[in-house]
Parts: structure tokens; sequence; C-alpha cells
């Protein structure tokens, strides 16, 4: 059975996977939403495609430190404007819980910035804003983080 993506959401840092990935999902699929997910803390994405040109900021304080860009790249904003739907944000803590999650349910290790989809994902389906019965993708992208790290991240979650 082959179904098509209502929404497909993907990480945002400065900006070359979320491009690529919209190209290529808007060709095979120009109807699904493309949402990019940023860290709170450094929503540069976000108010570049909101006021139509980047926007740079200073280095965001965040544990998703592959989101700790300063602004979107030329080429990939003039990608990003023509292909993606919306960029939400979420919070350090949304970022542990996605964590949490893969940790639990699908015994991945995923690094902070990898968990940001997963994130967005979820606060978007709590707001109503993803309905319900939806059909959604999530890009899941690195493993790369400090063991020592991961588990101080976790943990604090638990406390």
């Amino acid at each position: 059975e082959s179904t098509t993506l209502d929404y497909l959401f993907v990480c945002v840092g400065g900006g070359g996977l979320i491009s690529g990935i919209a190209l290529a999902a808007k060709a095979l699929s120009p109807q699904t939403k493309i949402i990019g997910v940023e860290p709170e803390a450094g929503n540069d994405a976000q108010q570049s495609l909101q006021k139509g040109e980047i926007i740079h900021i200073d280095t965001p304080r965040t544990i998703a430190d592959g989101a700790q860009t300063q602004h979107l790249g030329k080429l990939t904003f003039t990608i990003m404007k023509e292909h993606v739907s919306e960029i939400i944000t979420v919070t350090d803590e949304e970022l542990v819980e996605g964590m949490k999650f893969f940790g639990e349910r699908m015994k991945m290790v995923v690094e902070p910035t990898g968990c940001l989809g997963l994130a967005g994902l979820r606060k978007m389906v709590k707001s109503g804003e993803v309905p319900e019965g939806s059909n959604c993708g999530v890009v899941i992208s690195g493993g790369n983080v400090d063991m020592k790290r991961y588990c101080e991240l976790i943990s604090s979650s638990l406390s």
C-alpha cells in the first residue's frame, strides 16, 4: 500500500538538509506540507521566512548543537521560501522528551538536533494543528552525541 504524507517534519540548522528534502518531497508529493523545526532559542529560519529575508542572530544557546546556526544560507533560503510550508520552534525540554521517546520506545540514541522533527510533530499534534489521522513523516538526523552528555540530559528529565 502506498500512502502519501500530509506532513513531513524536518530539523533546521543552516537549511541544507531541509532544502534537499523539500525539493525531493515536493517532486514526489506536491501536496505534502514540509514543516521545519528549530530550537526556540535559535529561530533564525522562522524569522527569515516570516520577514522574507535572511535574518542574522547571535549563536543560540540550546542543547541542539547542530542547529546553533546564526543564519540560513542564500541558496537554501531561496528553496525554503518556495517549498517549506512553515517553520516552528520547540524548547530544549521538548527535545529531551524526544530523546527519551527514541531511547525508550525505539531503542535508538538520537542527538538533540535529530529530535527536532519528532518534537515538532508532537507539539503540533498536541495543539491540534495536525488533524487526527494525518499521515506524518519525521526525518531523524544524527546520533552524534557524547554518551555521558546523553545520559545527563535523559536523567535530568527523570527527576
